[in-house]
């Protein structure tokens, strides 16, 4: 008795549990049916996970269970079985000590879950700000046929006849309460204002940045970027990709096949063009490392750096991501990459062709949303890689969220040993520090916080805001929130709790920050800086026992992504043996 329908090229791996009629297929079967699924709809038809990070404690997530069913209505009518599962969400908005720490444990819960479970592929159904690259990490680790559906951005948020962007209005906002130019009062009724409907941030901070680069890449059909959580068009665009995913298996289309090289020299020269959020260079080197695509840190400053900056939103810019839909979404940036030289045009999607295909007929409906490249919000976007004795291994910067005076800046340290120290001092009126000073916070990177926290962007000190002072230099192990803004040096590598030279900077030295030069120096010298790293010790717990341990001892820099160094290339789909 056969199970593989004439129709399908190869046995399906899913056969191995459901395709006879043995002892075990029955038992497999059997147990599935008690859904009340029909015989037949395991007689070979390729099954479909849906691997949803929805969740409650996830509010970016939270219309997810919705959106799956959509994605359902698409597996069924392209002849697929789907199953929907969960996997760990980790939610940036309340997740403690950072979401980031747990990205690579939510990247193990999926990799895991593919290869123990009887899928031929997967639809991948992300939001939140880790979840995106999570599940692309876990999923390129097995390597079945994948695609992402996100979740969508939130509708712009108004206040007082302003546009209100989540993240980005709260850092503005609280700025402003401690300078004395908005009351209390008025930033709690702005609250109502920040979050007025499902979905994820409506700001370019990580979660668009990152859904962005899933169409960069070519994991997601053109367009899925920016649809609002709410449009009917979101609904659409999951139940195509539900049928899409029916054909990926038959074609036997996988995460290696998309995420080559080219794929990844796309999204970072994509990521400069809409003001994309530092995160986006640890997600996607990370990413590189699971499917052996070569991709440094360095790659991100010389692919990008000639790269305009044309997306008019939020924290560069004006608009919003309701605004970018309407504009005509990611696919405008990328036939605008494509006419310029910028976009290796061939590089294969989800959708089984060239990436151009799906982007050369689009058309441009707003251009002070999407600027044309010759009025471009800044003329060189991308990220900056700065280097010098401060941060040999490399540290980051956004030039379009930065102040242009403080681009080529020296000033007298003013140093925080870790969070909590700048949590109990910054507003200390008797704090020695002015516009002129660099801040350094300390101990916040993948060991040191543990988990790499988004608070680099650190908030100036009282007295200095009151001066109509809104930004100063900021330099950090960190990350910030892609929300976020401010002529911030993040990611500095080595981290200080590995006894990286950001851990013997003292307050009072002087740092020089030169970002045409691409140069960050500690001017001490040499002989200085060596007999102080010798003197230096270890001031960070390794905690005892669960998965803080696990991650403590296994984490890598942030330079290589801050992915665990086990979890690092592909695995594939093996199917392990198991009888009753």
């Amino acid at each position: 008795m056969s199970f593989v329908p004439a129709s399908w090229p190869r046995q399906l791996r899913s056969q191995e549990w459901y395709g006879g009629t043995a002892k075990d297929n029955i038992y497999y079967r059997s147990w599935m049916k008690n859904q009340g699924l029909p015989a037949d709809l395991f007689d070979g038809r390729p099954v479909i996970g849906i691997c949803n990070t929805w969740s409650n404690l996830t509010p970016c997530n939270a219309h997810l269970r919705d959106l799956a069913e959509r994605v359902k209505h698409g597996i069924y009518e392209a002849g697929g079985l789907p199953v929907e599962f969960p996997v760990f969400s980790t939610g940036e908005s309340s997740l403690r000590p950072t979401a980031m720490m747990f990205r690579n444990l939510a990247a193990m819960d999926v990799e895991e879950a593919l290869r123990g479970n009887p899928v031929d592929g997967v639809v991948l159904m992300a939001g939140c700000d880790k979840t995106t690259p999570a599940l692309m990490m876990g999923a390129a680790s097995v390597d079945l046929p994948a695609i992402v559906v996100s979740g969508g951005p939130m509708l712009n948020g108004w206040f007082r006849g302003e546009r209100v962007g989540s993240g980005t209005a709260l850092w503005q906002m609280s700025e402003a309460v401690k300078a004395g130019t908005m009351t209390e009062a008025d930033f709690l009724d702005a609250e109502a204002a920040m979050s007025r409907s499902p979905g994820s941030c409506n700001t370019m901070g990580t979660a668009s940045t990152m859904a962005s680069m899933a169409e960069a890449l070519g994991m997601a059909l053109s367009g899925n970027a920016a649809i609002p959580a709410v449009d009917a068009r979101r609904r659409m665009i999951a139940q195509v990709t539900g049928r899409r995913i029916v054909q990926m298996v038959k074609d036997d289309l996988k995460p290696s096949d998309v995420l080559t090289r080219q794929a990844f020299e796309n999204a970072i020269r994509v990521n400069g063009a809409i003001g994309g959020s530092t995160n986006a260079v640890i997600h996607l080197l990370a990413l590189a490392g699971r499917v052996g695509a070569q991709l440094t840190l360095d790659d991100w400053d010389e692919l990008g750096r000639d790269i305009p900056t044309i997306v008019n939103l939020m924290p560069s810019g004006k608009y919003l991501m309701e605004e970018f839909f309407y504009a005509g979404g990611l696919p405008v940036v990328i036939r605008a990459l494509g006419e310029a030289g910028h976009l290796h045009r061939e590089a294969l999607t989800v959708s089984g062709g060239p990436i151009w295909d799906e982007v050369k007929e689009v058309r441009n409906w707003n251009e002070d949303v999407i600027r044309p490249l010759d009025k471009a919000l800044t003329s060189h976007g991308g990220i900056v890689v700065l280097r010098g004795n401060l941060a040999p291994r490399g540290a980051v910067l956004k030039p379009s969220a930065a102040s242009p005076h403080l681009m080529v800046h020296r000033g007298r340290a003013v140093v925080f040993e870790d969070i909590d120290d700048y949590k109990a001092r910054i507003a200390d009126e008797s704090l020695e520090i002015d516009e002129t000073c660099v801040m350094v916070l300390k101990n916040c990177g993948p060991r040191g916080y543990p988990g790499m926290a988004e608070v680099g962007n650190m908030g100036l000190p009282p007295k200095v805001l009151r001066k109509g002072i809104t930004d100063m230099v900021r330099i950090s192990d960190a990350r910030m929130s892609g929300t976020a803004y401010g002529t911030v040096v993040l990611h500095a590598a080595p981290e200080a709790a590995r006894g990286g030279p950001l851990a013997i900077v003292r307050t009072g030295d002087f740092i020089e920050l030169d970002v045409p030069n691409r140069r960050l120096h500690l001017d001490i010298s040499d002989m200085e800086l060596n007999a102080r790293l010798e003197s230096w010790s270890p001031n960070v717990e390794r905690p005892s026992g669960g998965w803080a341990q696990l991650y403590h001892d296994h984490v890598e820099g942030a330079e290589a992504g801050a992915d665990m160094d086990f979890l690092k290339g592909s695995r594939g789909k093996a199917v392990g043996r198991h009888s009753h």
